[in-house]
């Protein structure tokens, strides 16, 4: 079963992702996407927050790029907790701002296609990002747009959906 598990900045959608997973009986992997950047310490201690919350028999998986040939070696039993979708794409974007499209249109498609066929629990956490303002920068604009369309993809995939708001779960999609 694979469960979109969204909210905005600060809403507790990795916490209840997190809590979740620790309800598993079986193993769980942590497939960490965010791609630490010299210099930037107030993100390095978000990683360690994230990092602090994990007990110590999760396994720790990070792919790059590569998250759909992460949730394909991902056997029976297993459940995989994906924080966060925001910060995988964010791998297809350049230090100058350049969007690599063709790299990113590949391993989106790659992703969809392993969710309908992993035999593995996939909990995925996104950033809801869309009831703002239309970004007056490319950049931005495009992360938006991207991340948007990929949410309504997964969204269409999953089992389960979940708008986090408030540290409050609320059901969109499947089971309470």
């Amino acid at each position: 079963m694979q469960h979109l598990i969204t909210g905005g900045a600060r809403s507790g959608k990795s916490r209840f992702a997190e809590q979740l997973a620790l309800a598993h009986a079986g193993p769980v992997r942590y497939v960490a996407t965010a791609e630490r950047r010299a210099g930037d310490e107030a993100f390095a201690a978000r990683i360690a927050q994230h990092q602090s919350r994990r007990p110590a028999g999760w396994q720790l998986h990070e792919p790059g790029r590569e998250l759909a040939a992460a949730i394909a070696t991902a056997g029976v039993g297993e459940l995989l907790l994906v924080d966060c979708i925001g910060m995988w794409l964010m791998r297809f974007f350049g230090a100058d701002g350049g969007f690599d499209r063709a790299g990113w249109q590949q391993q989106r498609d790659a992703l969809l296609a392993a969710l309908a066929v992993t035999p593995a629990r996939v909990l995925l956490v996104s950033n809801e990002i869309g009831w703002g303002v239309v970004p007056l920068g490319e950049e931005t604009r495009v992360f938006v747009d991207e991340l948007g369309w990929l949410n309504q993809a997964l969204a269409a995939v999953c089992q389960q959906v979940t708008l986090v708001a408030c540290g409050q779960p609320l059901c969109l999609k499947g089971a309470a």
